[in-house]
């Protein structure tokens, strides 16, 4: 039965939240905080029901969206194992049966975090699995409340709760740019975890806080009266609460006494637009003498976090150091209120739960790889922050980080090789599942094994689905390649003969073709070989040694008129029956900008407009170029080159090779040079058009270890 108070306040409440989003709005979380009701008076959680009012008022208080506090309304006053999603999604629409879903699973990180799991970790799993920001914001205020409510609990369960705080939940708000949670949460775990040292600075702030607020009012007045003659209406000034740990952080990072804080006494300037805030700031240093060093411009360049303001100290009246903030209504609401703020300021006041999901999340990433990785690996860090990632649990809490698609076998190979090997069969959350079963944000995978044994060839058909990490792919290969070595070099010995036969060169000392071929040991060359990983053309050039190509025969071309089309490839404008050669320097194919040069003997050679030969040509050679442009190409084929830079490994050229023939497209030969722990490899392609060849690259780019391929 619900006490008369709490019904008080759910009516109280109610109002709340009709004042702020208007009855159109309001109407969802009414209706949630109605079904909470119920709940509990059904089942007596007067408790839960006080719980789920204090985080969705603080939610409500921080700007959230009726979305967000209808969430918080539900899963904290009905249990998870009580909590019908499928009559949730019914009642109250699909987005809610997300939010609740997503809440359910990130209530799971407090237990992990006690565990003694990564913090680090933690932190981008509980970001992961939320898959909507409004998740953790939930989180974040679920913790303010238990903070608040804790505070006679024993001292050993207040710690515990102030540390976990400290290095999960309170970075978490930092990054989310909720500060007036974040300084909650704060005060609260630092009063938790050093009481000693809270209730000292406590007292120097109780000490001197009448003088305090008396000397703010006094600058205030003065700056009220500036800011009227400048004819900047409509500002608001305030002092600035001090907290308590941001003082603590701030005397033990600079060493330096309490006394000697510049912004113990602060004030802060709202203003309407950025040009008032820097007019603001230039009265502010004509009336008192700025402090060298001491001037932040977070507009011009804002934290990771995306808090823009002016931060500014001075000397101010009777030679007191004072702290002035300047920003706009729309930094301070971003400042308090963070992502929770961000609907109300998008065109039609309803939010975009994608957009906001997207915004803090690379926030997040990109500032916590600043941290880990450095300045120095930027860009880096800003290039891996669109990696499809999801995070799942061990059987003992570890958080293993996975590509998205992994399935049980992926997770396998990633603890351990040999797990991967033997793995028959997995349970994820309790429950059996196929071992081709894609793997979800926070799920428990145990796998199940046999004493003996190895990987099955299906798992590495990408059409079955076995395997989607490129790590547990080279691995599954790289146990056959093993068990079929031997077979791969009786094979490879084979055809070196007969190919060795052909070129007449029966005595060549096979240990040298080994050599000259970049393989230490003649075993590794013939299985190589026997795996179709070296070419006959590979072997001739060892065998004969690097001779210069015989030139290419040209493509000899004669064109007709445009209007009459060409079925040569190429048309060269204003110009009937000149002979016409594709140049091998740059290898033009449709549709490629072409030029044609008029050579002295050979009739026109086509370039692609922007090769080098003809970018430095000389002035006088100039006078020799005549506009082209392509015919109908028919069923031609043209010549063309990529090159590859890529990771050396067994199997890479074959690797590559498939990729390529998967497109269809004809290789006529193939140089490789192995160079340290990188192979550069040239293709030569038979194309029909550039089309052709960006598919090509597509292809190899996805091959596992390819740095960088290119169109030479």
């Amino acid at each position: 039965m619900l006490t008369s108070t709490a019904a008080t306040e759910a009516d109280l409440f109610q109002q709340e939240v009709r004042a702020t989003y208007g009855d159109t709005l309001a109407e969802v979380p009414v209706r949630a905080l109605q079904f909470a009701q119920g709940a509990c008076r059904a089942t007596g959680r007067t408790a839960a029901f006080d719980r789920a009012l204090a985080v969705a008022r603080l939610l409500l208080l921080q700007g959230a969206d009726p979305e967000t506090v209808t969430a918080a309304l539900i899963s904290q006053a009905i249990p998870e194992p009580d909590l019908d999603l499928d009559a949730i999604q019914q009642n109250f629409g699909a987005e809610l049966a997300v939010l609740l879903k997503g809440l359910s699973r990130a209530g799971r990180i407090e237990t992990l975090n006690a565990s003694g799991v990564d913090v680090e970790q933690l932190r981008k799993m509980l970001l992961a699995i939320a898959e909507d920001v409004r998740v953790v914001l939930v989180k974040l205020a679920e913790r303010v409340v238990y903070l608040r409510n804790i505070t006679k609990s024993d001292e050993a369960v207040r710690r515990a709760a102030g540390r976990q705080t400290l290095e999960l939940f309170a970075p978490l708000a930092n990054r989310l740019g909720v500060s007036e949670m974040k300084w909650e949460l704060e005060d609260y775990a630092f009063r938790y975890t050093e009481p000693d040292v809270y209730k000292q600075i406590a007292q120097l702030l109780d000490e001197k806080r009448y003088d305090r607020e008396a000397y703010i009012q006094r600058v205030i007045g003065t700056l009220k009266s500036e800011l009227a003659s400048a004819g900047i209406e409509g500002s608001a000034l305030q002092g600035r609460p001090k907290h308590i740990y941001s003082i603590w952080r701030k005397m033990h990072g600079k060493s330096v006494s309490f006394e000697k804080l510049y912004d113990i006494r602060a004030v802060r300037v709202i203003v309407k637009n950025v040009r008032e805030c820097y007019t603001v700031l230039g009265i502010v240093h004509d009336l008192w003498v700025p402090i060298e060093g001491e001037f932040d411009d977070y507009i011009a360049h804002p934290k990771a976090n995306a808090y823009r303001s002016l931060h500014t100290a001075v000397v101010g009246p009777e030679g007191r150091t004072l702290e002035v903030q300047i920003r706009t209504d729309e930094m301070h609401q971003h400042s308090e209120h963070g992502v929770a703020a961000h609907w109300r300021y998008k065109e039609g006041g309803k939010s975009d739960k994608k957009f906001d999901s997207k915004i803090a999340w690379l926030r997040q990433v990109l500032a916590w790889k600043m941290e880990l990785l450095g300045d120095s690996t930027v860009n880096e860090a800003k290039q891996g922050l669109f990696e499809d990632t999801i995070y799942v649990l061990t059987p003992q809490g570890k958080v293993v980080d996975l590509p998205k698609g992994s399935t049980p076998i992926d997770f396998a190979y990633h603890v351990h090789t040999d797990l991967g090997h033997r793995c028959r069969g997995a349970k994820v959350d309790g429950s059996m599942v196929p071992l081709d079963y894609k793997l979800q944000n926070a799920q428990r995978v145990e796998i199940m094994s046999v004493k003996q044994g190895g990987p099955s060839r299906d798992w590495l058909s990408p059409q079955l689905g076995y395997l989607a990490s490129p790590r547990a792919l080279a691995k599954a290969r790289q146990w056959f390649r093993h068990e079929d070595f031997e077979q791969d070099v009786g094979h490879g010995r084979t055809m070196l003969d007969k190919e060795l036969q052909r070129l007449g060169a029966t005595s060549e000392n096979h240990d040298r073709l080994a050599t000259k071929c970049g393989f230490n040991k003649l075993e590794e060359f013939l299985a190589a070989l026997g795996r179709n990983e070296v070419t006959s053309r590979q072997i001739e050039i060892a065998v004969r040694g690097e001779a210069p190509a015989a030139p290419e025969a040209p493509i000899a071309v004669t064109p007709e008129p445009k209007h009459k089309g060409s079925s040569s490839g190429v048309l060269v404008l204003g110009v009937n029956n000149i002979a016409t050669m594709v140049a091998k320097c740059c290898r033009p194919v449709p549709p490629d900008p072409i030029i044609g040069f008029i050579t002295r003997t050979r009739g026109v050679m086509v370039h692609r407009s922007d090769c080098a030969n003809i970018t430095i040509l000389r002035e006088d050679q100039k006078d020799r170029l005549m506009p082209a442009d392509w015919g109908k190409t028919g069923d031609a084929p043209f010549s063309a080159e990529i090159e590859v830079v890529a990771m050396d490994r067994q199997g890479l050229l074959r690797d590559i090779s498939e990729a390529i023939s998967r497109e269809r497209i004809n290789v006529t030969a193939v140089n490789t040079l192995s160079r340290g722990v990188h192979a550069f490899m040239r293709f030569t392609l038979q194309v029909q058009d550039g089309d052709g060849i960006l598919r090509v690259l597509r292809q190899v780019k996805d091959v596992p270890g390819v740095d960088t391929v290119r169109r030479t």
